[in-house]
């Protein structure tokens, strides 16, 4: 929160809450009808409580809506006619932190007693009809507060989908030019560097062979062939494996697959045979097709359930993700940055990927990664 150029930290704005919804209630209380005598300081320090506990309801919201509660039914049998704002606010708190089945046991239970405790502690023919006056008033505002903090947790979670959905796109975008940039050099200049290298080397031999003086400039430019091939290969190498990256391998891939389940997606992990040495860029680029894979399923497939298998072979390393969705055996070619991706990070490696539509239904991504050659 800004006020202007300050601003709030978290801790002063909910200690601040509570001192105000604390305010309102002792004030709310001692407006009205109020008990006197011990009664009176007793509602009067429940009434306190149940506000300044809201203080900690980001930190324990389970422990604050118990205490809110209790203080609402506490002050209430004191002789206080007051709305339970401070349980009000810890309902919207604890919903928001995701609490749903035992605020609702809670607040179903809480509304029962203060309907009891209405009828108990208030004599006369309109007692009964305050009492449910009273509990149909606090229902509806226990569904109002339950759906606020809903509506919010639901707003917040799609907004840290959106930020990792763009942050996986970036990274995306951002691995298909290196790997773009990659191919380009090793298209255009290994060839050419080649040539020069192995012809330089060529009449260098033969000069010697003829036991012919071999000139200074001759076999600069097979040195500088040598060091140009050098540093081309290591700078394909850097380019293909972003060492700068946090990385990223075949021991995150299990993370990958938590992360959708706990988005809805019904995931599976499968991983056979016995783990060699994976030499760094098989496995990132490993970790990077079932990333691809598994954000088509979520956001393009329509499926209920995704397989990821990673199996290792001898002198190899095989991922394949399938999944149930709408894809069919008559569905076009699938397209995109996404697969061109997988596909220049395999060839890069010598591997092989594989993308087609299953035959019952759904679509799968295989890809052979070669161990030894790599390494």
């Amino acid at each position: 929160m800004d006020i202007g150029r300050l601003r709030v930290p978290a801790g002063v704005r909910d200690w601040l809450l509570a001192l105000a919804v604390a305010a309102l209630l002792v004030g709310t209380g001692l407006a009205g009808p109020a008990p006197d005598g011990a009664a009176g300081l007793i509602g009067c320090a429940l009434l306190a409580a149940g506000g300044l506990a809201l203080a900690a309801r980001r930190r324990a919201p389970l422990a604050v809506l118990a205490v809110t509660g209790l203080c609402a039914v506490g002050y209430q049998a004191a002789g206080f006619e007051v709305l339970s704002v401070a349980y009000l606010v810890a309902v919207y708190g604890a919903v928001r932190a995701g609490h749903h089945a035992v605020t609702v046991i809670g607040s179903v239970a809480l509304v029962l007693v203060l309907h009891v405790s209405a009828l108990a502690f208030h004599d006369g023919p309109a007692s009964e009809a305050l009492a449910q006056a009273r509990g149909t008033l606090e229902a509806a505002w226990l569904i109002a507060a339950f759906a606020a903090g809903e509506a919010l947790r639901q707003a917040e979670r799609r907004a840290e989908e959106a930020e990792r959905g763009r942050e996986e796109a970036a990274e995306r975008r951002a691995d298909e030019e290196r790997l773009h940039i990659a191919r380009e050099l090793h298209d255009s200049l290994t060839h050419q560097i080649s040539i020069i290298k192995v012809q330089s080397e060529v009449a260098v031999h033969v000069a010697r062979r003829r036991g012919e003086e071999v000139s200074e400039a001759l076999l600069a430019i097979q040195e500088a062939g040598r060091e140009a091939t050098r540093e081309l290969r290591a700078t394909l190498e850097a380019l293909r494996d972003d060492d700068t990256a946090p990385p990223r391998g075949l021991d995150h891939i299990e993370e990958l697959v938590e992360r959708v389940r706990r988005g809805g997606l019904e995931a599976t992990l499968t991983v056979e045979g016995t783990r060699g040495d994976v030499p760094a860029a098989v496995g990132r680029t490993a970790y990077r097709i079932v990333q691809e894979a598994l954000t088509n399923v979520v956001r393009h497939s329509g499926a209920s359930t995704a397989t990821v298998r990673v199996e290792h072979r001898p002198g190899a390393l095989t991922v394949q993700v399938d999944d149930d969705g709408k894809a069919s055996p008559d569905s076009p070619p699938e397209s995109g940055l996404g697969l061109l991706g997988m596909r220049e990070r395999v060839t890069a490696l010598g591997g092989r990927l594989q993308a087609v539509p299953r035959a019952e239904r759904g679509f799968s991504v295989l890809a052979e990664l070669p161990v030894e050659r790599t390494q």
